[in-house]
C-alpha cells in the first residue's frame, strides 16, 4: 500500500465514493463523493495526538468489537493515507455537546469541524472495479449459536485475536473471558468511586464503614439521616465489593484457549445460502490454526468438515505439514449443534461420516469459516456504473471475458467477480489491467510503447 500511496502515476482518493459514471469506454466521466474527515490530510502527521484525548469511546469494528476505539480514529496503523477521521454520529461536537479537545490538542492544526464534502469529476479512459467481499452472517445458522454462546467466534474474529495489534495482541483469549476483564474494570472504578464516598463518613464519624455496618445491624447507635445515608451507601457498596471479589478469583484461573475447533462451510455449500465453494476457507482455517500452534504449542485444533480442499501449488503439503507439526486434526464430519457447559465451553455434536457414530466433543472455543458473499452495497454500486449481477450477488461476466463486466469499458477482479484467494485476485487484477490498457489504447487515449 506504502508502494502505491507514493506511486507519481497513482492518485488516491480514499474515503470516497463513485455517484456516477457517464460516457463510454475511453471517455468515462466518473463522479466522486470526496467525503469531509473533518481533519485536513496535507496537514495531520498521523500522531494520534488527538486520539488520546478524545473523551468518547465506541466500539471498534476493524477489530470484530472485540475493542474500542475514539470518535475521533483512523481505521487501521498502517492505512494510506496516513491520517485520522471523525467519527460524526460519536462525536461531541457533532452531538451538539461541548468539547473539542482534539482540536486543542493538535498542533498541527488539522482539525476542521468545518470541512464539508468535495464532489469531483474525473476523466477516465476504463474502470476496474474491486469492492472486495463481505463475510457470511453465521447467526442465520441457528445451529451453531453464534452471539447467542460467546466462545463462538468467526474466522475473521478469531485473525483479529491472531494479530499482535488486535484486541488480545497475538493472544488467545476467549471472548466469555474478557468479557470478565472488562468487567473487572468497570468494577474497579465503580468500586473506588464509593470507596470515595465512604471515606468521607469514615474520616466525619472516625470509624470505618465495615464497624458501623456491624454497629447498626447489632441495633447500637440510633439511625440519624447522616449515619442513614452512610448505612445506605455501605449496602449499596457490599454487593458490588461481592461481586468484583468473585471476579477477580475467577480472573485467577483465566488462560489461553488451546483446545480450538475450526467448523467449515459455513454457509458455503449449503443449498440454503450458497451452493458454492469458498475457495480460501480451508486454507485460512489450517493457517489459523498453524499460527495459533505457534503462538502456544500446547494448542491443538481439530477442523471439522466434509473434506480439506487444497487444490493449488503447495497447499496440499501446508496442509500435511499443519497435520504432523502443528497438531491439526482433521475430521471428517458434518457438525449438528453447539452447545455450552457450565463454563462457556462450547461442546459440539456432530457426526463422524467416517465412523458413522454421533459424538460430542468440549472445546475452548469454536472458529466458523464463514462463506464469502457479495460486499454490502453492490447492488447500488451496479446501479451506478451499470453493469449487471449474477444470480449470487457479484458482478456478472463471461466464461469467454472473465473480467468484462456488461457495459464495455468496465472490468472486474477478485472477490467483486466470484470467491477466490489472495494470489487468484492478484492474477486476475493483472489481467484486469490489461483490459482496460486495451480499452484506453483504442481509444487513442494511450500510447504504449
Amino acid at each position: 500500500m506504502l508502494d502505491v500511496g507514493r506511486h507519481p502515476h497513482i492518485e488516491l482518493l480514499a474515503y470516497s465514493e463513485v455517484e456516477a459514471v457517464e460516457g463510454s469506454a475511453g471517455c468515462f466521466t466518473a463522479t466522486i463523493r470526496k467525503k469531509a474527515r473533518y481533519v485536513d490530510s496535507a496537514k495531520c502527521t498521523g500522531c494520534a495526538a488527538c486520539t488520546e484525548v478524545c473523551p468518547t469511546i465506541v466500539a471498534d469494528r476493524y477489530n470484530e468489537n472485540h475493542s474500542t476505539r475514539k470518535a475521533i480514529y483512523s481505521w487501521f496503523a498502517q492505512g494510506i493515507p496516513s491520517t485520522h477521521t471523525i467519527d460524526t454520529d460519536h462525536c461531541r461536537v457533532f452531538q451538539g455537546k461541548k468539547c473539542g479537545a482534539c482540536q486543542k490538542k493538535c498542533e498541527a492544526g488539522a482539525i476542521d469541524f468545518e470541512q464539508r464534502d468535495q464532489v469531483i469529476k474525473l476523466e477516465v479512459g476504463a474502470v476496474i472495479v474491486a469492492n472486495g467481499y463481505q463475510v457470511f452472517d453465521p447467526s442465520r445458522i441457528p445451529e451453531y449459536r453464534y452471539r447467542d454462546l460467546p466462545n463462538v467466534v468467526t474466522a475473521m474474529e478469531f485473525e483479529r485475536f491472531l494479530s499482535a495489534s488486535g484486541p488480545t495482541h497475538g493472544h488467545v483469549y476467549r471472548p466469555s473471558d474478557l468479557a470478565v476483564r472488562n468487567e473487572i474494570a468497570a468494577l474497579e472504578k465503580q468500586e473506588a468511586r464509593a470507596r470515595r464516598g465512604l471515606a468521607r463518613f469514615e474520616e466525619k464519624h472516625g470509624q470505618s464503614s465495615e464497624a458501623f455496618y456491624q454497629q447498626q445491624r447489632s441495633g447500637g447507635q440510633p439511625a440519624e439521616a447522616d449515619l442513614q445515608q452512610w448505612l445506605e451507601k455501605y449496602e449499596e457498596y457490599l454487593p458490588l465489593k461481592t461481586r468484583l471479589d468473585a471476579l477477580q478469583e475467577q480472573a485467577k484461573t483465566i488462560r489461553t484457549a488451546k483446545k480450538l475447533a475450526f467448523i467449515q462451510c459455513v454457509g458455503s455449500r449449503d443449498l440454503r445460502f450458497y451452493p458454492f465453494c469458498s475457495g480460501f476457507c480451508c486454507m485460512h482455517s489450517i493457517k489459523e490454526a498453524i499460527i495459533a500452534h505457534e503462538h502456544d504449542n500446547d494448542t491443538t485444533s481439530v477442523i471439522f468438515g466434509m473434506d480439506i480442499r487444497a487444490v493449488s501449488k503447495g497447499f496440499e503439503e501446508y496442509k500435511v505439514r499443519g497435520g504432523n507439526k502443528s497438531n491439526i486434526n482433521y475430521r471428517r464430519s458434518r457438525v449438528a449443534e453447539i452447545v455450552s457447559d457450565a463454563n462457556h465451553n462450547p461442546v459440539l455434536v456432530y457426526e463422524d461420516t467416517k465412523e458413522q457414530r454421533v459424538k460430542r466433543e468440549t472445546f475452548d472455543l469454536v472458529i466458523l469459516a464463514t462463506a464469502c458473499q457479495p460486499a454490502d452495497g453492490m447492488a447500488d454500486l451496479a446501479g451506478v456504473l451499470g453493469i449487471d449481477l449474477n444470480q449470487f450477488g457479484f458482478f456478472a461476466t463471461s466464461p469467454e471475458n472473465p473480467v468484462d463486466t456488461s457495459r464495455e469499458g468496465i472490468f472486474v477482479c477478485g472477490c467483486a467477480h466470484s470467491p477466490m484467494d489472495i494470489p487468484e485476485s492478484v492474477a486476475q487484477a493483472s489481467s484486469a489491467a490489461s483490459r482496460a490498457v486495451q480499452a484506453v489504447t483504442q481509444a487513442n487515449l494511450l500510447t504504449v510503447v
